[in-house]
């Protein structure tokens, strides 16, 4: 018998599941639950409902609803810091590597499950636990282009982070107007447009071995 989705198998007896893919199911009933309504206005029960399991399941992996907020918070940012270093690590052409993190933002933004409202738009933003990893994502992003900067111009560490910032905050700001709008631009080129404005500023400094 095929167990349902919600871990129950048709004949309405539940489905005893690994802790691991209980675990997933649990984060995706949340992620559902918190984007559609916000970190207070969501309940456990609602959760728990969403999730096709008891209040007590839901408690035995997630012993109270900061926890489950703090652990999809983790995952998404680890998520979006893993799309970062692969971006950069793909190719040896700064153009594309460009390319690749203002895909890398518009790809998170624009995913069907709205998670970046947790990452960038939380009602808990000033929650320390909850900032603490929202600056994690936001720096760890910095930090993978800053390191990227200095290696091929030699600029100092000072100079490639502010460079490195720009980069991060013009692709999140366009990625949310962008959506935020309507997606007025197809995605596709709003992505050549913002890697264009962006490259036009990182090329003016040159690689090493060559005359500014």
């Amino acid at each position: 018998m095929v167990p349902a989705a919600n871990g129950a198998q048709a004949t309405g007896r539940p489905v005893r599941l690994p802790r691991s893919a209980r675990r997933k199911q649990l984060l995706a009933a949340a992620q559902q639950v918190f984007v559609a309504q916000g970190y207070h206005a969501a309940a456990m029960d609602e959760i728990a409902e969403k999730a096709g399991v008891s209040k007590p399941v839901l408690y035995q992996h997630f012993p109270g609803k900061l926890e489950l907020y703090l652990a999809l918070l983790d995952t998404h940012c680890d998520a979006m810091l893993a799309r970062m270093h692969e971006a950069m690590a793909a190719t040896t052409d700064n153009k594309q590597r460009i390319a690749n993190a203002m895909q890398a933002y518009f790809d998170f933004i624009d995913h069907e499950s709205e998670a970046f409202r947790l990452v960038f738009e939380s009602d808990l933003r000033n929650d320390n636990a909850v900032r603490e990893r929202v600056v994690r994502v936001e720096t760890g992003c910095i930090n993978v282009i800053t390191d990227t900067i200095m290696a091929d111009t030699g600029v100092s560490r000072a100079r490639a982070e502010l460079l490195a910032a720009g980069l991060v905050g013009a692709a999140e700001t366009a990625a949310r107007f962008w959506l935020a709008g309507g997606r007025q631009v197809d995605k596709a080129e709003a992505e050549r447009l913002m890697t264009s404005l962006a490259w036009r500023g990182i090329a003016s400094f040159p690689l090493h071995g060559e005359q500014a």
